[in-house]
């Protein structure tokens, strides 16, 4: 089979299909400066995209060590050429990971649309929708050459593209635009990013201090116990300084202020 991962995982993948995660993956729900109300979701392709890098991972770890590969196994860094059957392999069931993405967000979209139709009686439509997706590859061409690119914290931002750069769960999120900054490989960061570790941030922040820090703006948040506090606020970069360092990979075009945010 040329996918194997696939095959192993369909099943999982009809009861997968819809469901949020943990980790950093939300919905949120938000304010522009219009009073626009938006909501963002932020998940991926649940398990079935681990379970893709760990199977092609180990294939290429294998085959790096019969063909003496000069790369040091220690680093980590494992490689197939794209021109295998194994890197076509690979490549094909990372597109069948983004596209489950997509339907796992636009599932979850759907019926958050559902339930705000059931209690918002007034008339209302959808101005605008946007779906990027963040931690793939993809060939592309920069610099005269076409090359892989791998995009983990990051986005694509080609000039013109629309982008969506979230902050941490209190603090405000971003609509963009992107400037199609060359040396960037056209992309930005894919939201504010941590500045400590899961494990740090629930052994040193404080549960009542961080609580405090979203209650007093009025969000409803999801910080309940100390094992939430990989999430809290502190644990991420400050999202305007984030902003103001790539203001010349993107331009704002919507800042958006949170309301409330579920996690999985």
């Amino acid at each position: 089979s040329m996918t194997p991962v696939y095959d192993q995982e369909k099943k999982k993948l009809y009861h997968q299909v819809g469901t949020l995660g943990g980790g950093n993956h939300f919905i949120e729900v938000q304010r522009d400066e219009d009073g626009y109300i938006w909501f963002m979701i932020h998940s991926g392709s649940r398990n079935f995209g681990k379970q893709v890098c760990d199977y092609y991972n180990k294939v290429a770890k294998r085959l790096n060590e019969s063909w003496y590969s000069s790369v040091d196994p220690k680093w980590d860094l494992a490689f197939l050429p794209l021109e295998s059957d194994e890197g076509q392999m690979y490549q094909n069931e990372m597109s069948l990971a983004l596209e489950f993405a997509l339907a796992n967000r636009t599932l979850m979209a759907n019926r958050i649309i559902e339930i705000i139709k059931a209690v918002v009686d007034e008339d209302w439509q959808i101005v605008a929708e946007t779906d990027v997706h963040h931690n793939y590859a993809a060939i592309e061409n920069h610099f005269g050459q076409n090359v892989m690119v791998h995009r983990k914290g990051a986005t694509r931002a080609r000039a013109g593209e629309v982008g969506i750069i979230p902050g941490s769960q209190g603090t405000c999120s971003y609509i963009v635009e992107g400037l199609g900054n060359p040396d960037s490989f056209m992309s930005c960061s894919h939201g504010a990013g941590r500045v400590m570790s899961r494990s740090k941030a629930k052994k040193e922040l404080d549960l009542k201090e961080e609580q405090k820090r979203l209650d007093d703006k009025g969000i409803l948040h999801s910080i309940r116990g100390v094992g939430d506090l990989d999430e809290a606020t502190s644990a991420y970069k400050d999202i305007d300084e984030v902003m103001e360092n790539q203001k010349d990979l993107v331009k704002i075009v919507h800042k958006l202020e949170p309301l409330a945010v579920v996690k999985g």
